[in-house]
């Protein structure tokens, strides 16, 4: 919301190229004066979730592996992780993904593209990657090191600011569990 003094303002700059434009947001109607910042700050991680799937999906194609969700390229991922086997609980519990039944049908979809194998031991199912998941994978990477890498640090990017900035998004998601954990009790 803009104070009367910022409405006056605006009204006086409108035809002016240099008027100064108020925060960002998706939601007006969810920024208050008391949190306009993280209102910005929502707006962004929206923004970049979106600009991040639409790469990952783009990546993986170019990899040779169409076809597949944003989320499937996380487990797939997830999966060949440290070379070694995992259970859809494990998966779901690094992504941070509540809904079990969502990684159970990318895991479906990644057997049928024969990147991953699975076996039983016990009750539990282990997933781990093929030779050709593995080389997909490996693709993978060598498209974003072409195409992110090398423009992180053009912008001035250094890997302590990348760092900071996966640290702070790794706490603020804490935050957004423990207000989703509140908000359910309501």
């Amino acid at each position: 919301m803009m104070n009367k003094n910022k409405d006056s303002s605006h009204s006086q700059n409108q035809g002016n190229a240099s008027r100064k434009v108020g925060p960002i947001v998706s939601s007006a109607h969810l920024a208050s004066d008391s949190a306009m910042e993280l209102s910005e700050l929502e707006f962004g991680l929206i923004v970049a979730g979106n600009a991040f799937n639409r790469w990952m999906v783009r990546c993986m194609n170019a990899a040779g592996l169409p076809e597949l969700s944003p989320l499937d390229i996380l487990v797939l991922h997830s999966v060949n992780h440290r070379d070694r086997a995992k259970k859809t609980a494990d998966i779901c519990l690094v992504l941070n993904v509540e809904d079990s039944h969502t990684v159970t049908y990318a895991l479906k979809k990644l057997l049928k593209h024969e990147v991953i194998d699975s076996r039983k031991q016990g009750k539990e199912t282990h997933y781990s990657t093929t030779d050709k998941g593995k080389a997909v994978c490996r693709r993978y990477r060598e498209i974003r090191e072409e195409c992110l890498v090398d423009s992180l640090r053009t912008l001035g990017f250094s890997g302590a600011d990348t760092g900071a900035v996966a640290g702070f998004l790794r706490g603020i998601s804490g935050l957004y569990d423990q207000a989703a954990r509140s908000a359910a009790s309501l």
